[in-house]
């Protein structure tokens, strides 16, 4: 193992941090959009999305703190490759790789729950059609 192996990593773990940003950028828009709805007297549906939403933002939060760590682990590897504790590195490069996998895994649960937070703004268009036909 060489200096270019955990190196390979940071462009993909730097991407990633960007779009879990994104994802909580985008959420964070759509709690204010609930709120001003929950203000002008639309609690029914701010209710029902309320728990989805706080899942979503504690996925994310971890999402985050998985993919920085994993970073994290990844330059502390090229550090040891550096100072060639070879044997270390590896292990860190290793666990920098499992901390990246558990970062997408709880992405792809998040995924799961704003499907769910959709299927819950699509019940409410048909619910306000049905009324008005």
């Amino acid at each position: 193992m060489d200096l270019t192996t955990p190196a390979l990593l940071f462009p993909a773990i730097s991407l990633l941090l960007l779009a879990y940003t994104n994802r909580f950028l985008v959420t964070a828009q759509l709690i204010r959009q609930l709120h001003v709805k929950y203000q002008n007297g639309a609690r029914e549906e701010v209710i029902r999305q309320i728990s989805n939403l706080r899942q979503r933002v504690l996925l994310i939060r971890r999402m985050q703190a998985m993919g920085v760590m994993s970073f994290l682990l990844c330059a502390l590897s090229m550090l040891l490759v550096f100072i060639e504790l070879i044997v270390i590195a590896k292990v860190i490069f290793g666990l920098s790789i499992f901390m990246l996998v558990l970062s997408l895994l709880v992405s792809l649960h998040e995924i799961t729950i704003s499907t769910k937070a959709i299927e819950i703004e699509m019940e409410d268009m048909e619910q306000s059609l049905r009324q008005h036909d």
